[in-house]
């Protein structure tokens, strides 16, 4: 059996297990909605109890639809990171883009009492959260750009990333420490993170944006495989490096920067799903990774998100919690199992 022939049966038995993942995030819930009726929904079919049809149409289908951009996105900034740096640690946040979202939202809520009523009002809507995470991850990506374009070596602009990281964080802690209590708790649950507070018209904008994403990792798939060789080789192959890394950088950036705009910081996704994807794969080739990331990434965060609603309770739980306890032990067991970590 030639290789692609193997990668071809495991992307077909993939697609199949993110199927029934997506039926069954649609299914459970505090409702509990049988999978014949949840398909009639979604086909337009006759349903026993036309609230559930409400339900899944207008409630669980776009929070869906959002859990598998999240981790299609996150996916991809991770691996796109990891590949860059060439650092097994690096993740989709690496460049400060979640620390500067967090910095926006961050002057928004616990600054919003310096602000007039009806404007404090617009400020901590959705959309005032939106706009301001959106501005502040692109504030540091414009600033992690400029750098990279006078920077010749990339090591320095992960350090510089770090940096920029740490001083939003900074800021935010005095801003917390001068914060009321509401205000306070408000952006920690921010910081939980959320898949499920988008409607359709914000599920179109972020798909949107997703898309774009995704076909700029495309177009990224040859400088990233010439970047596996070292950068001064890919050098002597004719690759010119400050292009390659302003389009793998501004790609990250609209992908992980519209996930913290959208769904606040997620955890571990990132980080831990290129590895996931390389263990089972044995491969370095992006052109069988992105797609493979995509599909990981979705049913990862699809089971993540179906735990986290914890069926047939009206309780939810932080999605960040969920990534984390399910993802990592998972990690670990593949790690210690293979022995060494592909890259």
């Amino acid at each position: 059996m030639t290789p692609n022939t193997s990668y071809k049966r495991t992307f077909i038995g993939i697609t199949i297990v993110l199927l029934i993942c997506f039926i069954a995030n649609i299914s459970l819930g505090s409702v509990y909605i049988p999978w014949l009726d949840t398909l009639s929904s979604l086909f337009g079919g006759v349903v026993d109890k036309e609230s559930w049809r409400h339900i899944i149409i207008h409630y669980r289908l776009p929070k869906a639809i959002t859990a598998i951009i999240v981790g299609s996105g996150l996916g991809i900034s991770g691996l796109l990171m990891q590949t860059l740096f060439r650092n097994p640690l690096a993740g989709p946040f690496v460049l400060g883009i979640s620390s500067g979202a967090s910095l926006g939202v961050a002057i928004v809520i616990l600054g919003s009492s310096f602000a007039g009523i009806a404007f404090s009002t617009f400020l901590i809507s959705n959309w005032g959260l939106v706009i301001a995470s959106s501005l502040g991850s692109i504030l540091v990506l414009l600033a992690v750009i400029i750098v990279s374009l006078r920077v010749r070596d990339t090591m320095a602009i992960l350090i510089i990333g770090l940096m920029f990281g740490s001083i939003t964080t900074a800021i935010v802690s005095v801003l917390s420490y001068f914060s009321p209590a509401d205000q306070l708790q408000r952006y920690i649950f921010w910081g939980f993170g959320s898949l499920g507070n988008l409607s359709w018209y914000d599920v179109l904008i972020f798909s949107g944006i997703f898309i774009i994403g995704v076909l700029l990792s495309i177009l990224a798939i040859k400088p990233l495989n010439t970047l596996l060789l070292g950068e001064n080789y890919a050098r002597s192959l004719g690759l010119n490096i400050k292009k390659s890394r302003f389009l793998i950088i501004i790609t990250t950036g609209l992908l992980a920067g519209s996930t913290t705009a959208f769904a606040g910081p997620i955890a571990f996704i990132g980080l831990a799903i290129p590895h996931l994807t390389r263990q089972l794969f044995h491969t370095s080739d992006h052109k069988t990774l992105i797609p493979a990331v995509i599909l990981f990434g979705s049913i990862i965060m699809l089971i993540c998100d179906s735990v986290s609603q914890l069926p047939f309770s009206e309780y939810t739980l932080p999605i960040n919690a969920i990534t984390s306890l399910i993802g990592a032990p998972i990690v670990v067991w593949l790690l210690v199992r293979k022995r060494k970590m592909l890259f």
